[in-house]
């Protein structure tokens, strides 16, 4: 019987070939959560008097992000937020009520918003109404978007002073590497952790950025988590440059375990002085619904797209013009 590395006790259950240790479980969940508060200490990702509110999906990463944060911080200064896209075989009943009550048991609250009562049209009717007009927007693209959106909008009516995500290592380096692909100088500087926020905007953090995908499916596996794993029916549909960028990273990362991890590293030693300029950054603001975008544009990506199909004023833009909007709570 191998024993663990790390306590010596107890019988090796998980093989990390990033570092070669051979872990129990016990130990194992130990040290992603030191990795977890490690990486959040580092780059001070959650400050005294900090209010965060966790983007909670469902699934292995997110489930993750909360235990992490939930058992290190105090649970009056976490909440959560779970988005149900409106995209049917996907979104399902049972999965947020596995997790709004997973989260209950560390005393947080999870809120369940609805990217149709937010936008006015689910993601599925973004997607069939894009194809009738014949346009070549992906549905990652609609979704990606709109989730943004709303994660934005929440973070500002809960008061949230940090808006945290369960973005693993594999999606940060997979992010990277399309950005560099695509020339994207400001994304690959918005990847680090000391970029910040842009002015009037809430600071994102990504606690679990320095975790590979597999440990947070083989600790989810551990802990006995109820995750989602009904996999979006739009994910084989015109599939995209990071499909491609994962595949091949993944080979990369077999023939040399540890690569994903030390790419990421080199990020934060080499431009964390550049990213840090991007703190405070003035933008431009959306003349329809007054969110942050570029300088040099009149209308946000979202608005600009949702006009494309028809929706000249989102549900979203009603509620800028101060009308009611009911939040859909899960206390």
């Amino acid at each position: 019987m191998v024993l663990c590395d790390k306590c010596g006790l107890r019988r090796a259950r998980v093989f990390q070939a990033h570092n070669g240790l051979r872990l129990c479980e016990e130990c194992f969940l130990e040290d992603v959560r030191a990795r977890v508060w490690g990486e959040v200490e580092r780059w001070r990702m959650v400050e005294p008097g900090d209010v965060v509110l966790m983007a909670l999906s469902g699934g292995k990463d997110s489930y993750v992000l909360l235990e992490s944060l939930a058992l290190k911080f105090k649970s009056s200064r976490l909440l959560g937020l779970s988005i149900v896209e409106g995209i049917p075989g996907y979104n399902r009943v049972e999965d947020v009520r596995a997790l709004v009550e997973t989260a209950k048991g560390y005393g947080v609250d999870v809120f369940v918003v609805s990217v149709k009562e937010f936008a006015g049209v689910s993601v599925s009717e973004m997607v069939s109404e894009a194809k009738r007009r014949g346009l070549v927007e992906t549905a990652c693209t609609f979704c990606g978007l709109s989730r943004r959106r709303v994660m934005d909008y929440y973070a500002k009516v809960f008061g949230a002073t940090k808006l945290a995500t369960a973005h693993n290592l594999d999606d940060e380096v997979q992010t990277l590497i399309v950005n560099i692909m695509r020339g994207d100088t400001v994304g690959v500087l918005k990847l680090h952790p000391n970029s910040g926020a842009p002015e009037g905007g809430v600071r994102r953090i990504k606690p679990l950025r320095k975790i590979y995908e597999w440990e947070t499916a083989t600790y989810a596996m551990i802990r006995g988590f109820n995750i989602q794993v009904t996999e979006c029916p739009f994910i084989n549909e015109n599939p995209t440059l990071r499909a491609g960028v994962r595949s091949i990273l993944y080979e990369i990362e077999k023939l040399k375990p540890g690569s994903l991890l030390k790419a990421l590293q080199h990020l934060d030693e080499v431009l964390g002085g550049e990213a840090s300029k991007l703190k405070g950054a003035k933008i431009g603001v959306c003349s329809r619904c007054g969110a942050p975008t570029s300088s040099t544009r009149t209308l946000c990506k979202l608005c600009e797209l949702l006009e494309a199909i028809g929706i000249g004023e989102p549900n979203y833009v009603k509620f800028r013009a101060g009308r009611e909007f009911k939040l859909l709570s899960s206390n």
